[in-house]
C-alpha cells in the first residue's frame, strides 16, 4: 500500500488520535504496519497463539471468544472500528494467547509490532509518547468493558443478566430505545446462557410489557429492577 492510501489510518483508529500527518508519514516508515482483511467467521488469532503484534480494527468488527475443553463457547468482548486487541499478548513475551479472535463480519486489520511502540526508536519519535498514552487509554478501557461482563453474568438468573446488561445499555445510550451489537446467540454466548432458555425469557420480559425487542433493537417500556 503506498504512503498516501495508509494516511486514512489515522483518522480511523483512536490509538493513532493526536498524531499530526507529519508525524504520520515518519510512523509508517519507523513501525512498518501491516494490513489484512478477514471474511466474516474467519479466525484472526488462535488461542495459543504466541504474538507480538495486536490488532487495529479500520473497518468491521471482531469477537473475543472463548471455547473450553467441554466444549462451552462464550464472547468475552467485541472490537468495533477504531479499537484494538491483543496488545496485552503482544506485550508480554512468550504470552500464549487464551482466546479465540474472530472475524464478526468482513474486518479490515491492521497490525503493528508493540514492541517497536513501548521501545523509543534511535530516531527518538516524538510521536512514540503519544502512542504510548493511547495504547493505556484504550487497554483501560477494555479491562472496564470486561469488568462491566463481570458484572453482567454475575446474577444467577437469565432475567438477572439481561436486566444488567439491558440497564446498562440504555444509560450508555442515554435513552430507553437503543440496538445493541450482537444478535440473539451471540447475546447468549456473551451473557453466558443457553440461548433457547434467553429467548423464552425476552419472550416472558416481552409479556410482562418490561421491553420491546426487534432482532437488535430493543426498547424499555418502565423502569426495571435487577
Amino acid at each position: 500500500m503506498r504512503i498516501e492510501e495508509k494516511m486514512g489510518i489515522f483518522e480511523e483508529a483512536a490509538i493513532f488520535r493526536g498524531v499530526t500527518k507529519e508525524d504520520a508519514r515518519q510512523m509508517l516508515n519507523c513501525l512498518n504496519p501491516v494490513e489484512k482483511t478477514y471474511k466474516k467467521d474467519e479466525i484472526i488469532y488462535h488461542a495459543g497463539d504466541e504474538v507480538t503484534s495486536m490488532g487495529v480494527v479500520l473497518a468491521g468488527s471482531v469477537f473475543i471468544e472463548n471455547d473450553d475443553i467441554c466444549g462451552n463457547h462464550s464472547i468475552l468482548d467485541r472490537a468495533g472500528r477504531g479499537e484494538i486487541f491483543a496488545e496485552t499478548y503482544a506485550a508480554i513475551p512468550g504470552q500464549k494467547l487464551m482466546v479465540n479472535v474472530v472475524a464478526a463480519e468482513e474486518a479490515r486489520i491492521l497490525f503493528l509490532d508493540v514492541g517497536r511502540i513501548l521501545k523509543v526508536c534511535s530516531n527518538s519519535c516524538v510521536f512514540h509518547h503519544t502512542l504510548i498514552e493511547n495504547l493505556l487509554k484504550l487497554s483501560a478501557e477494555k479491562n472496564l468493558r470486561l469488568s462491566k461482563r463481570i458484572f453482567y453474568i454475575s446474577s444467577k438468573s437469565i432475567r438477572g443478566r439481561l436486566l444488567s446488561y439491558l440497564s446498562y445499555q440504555a444509560m450508555e445510550n442515554g435513552k430507553k430505545e437503543f440496538d445493541i451489537p450482537f444478535n440473539r446467540q451471540q447475546l447468549a454466548d456473551y451473557l453466558n446462557v443457553d440461548r433457547s432458555a434467553m429467548s423464552n425469557e425476552l419472550g416472558k420480559m416481552q409479556k410482562d410489557r418490561m421491553i420491546e425487542v426487534d432482532r437488535k433493537h430493543f426498547r424499555i417500556l418502565g423502569e426495571m429492577e435487577i
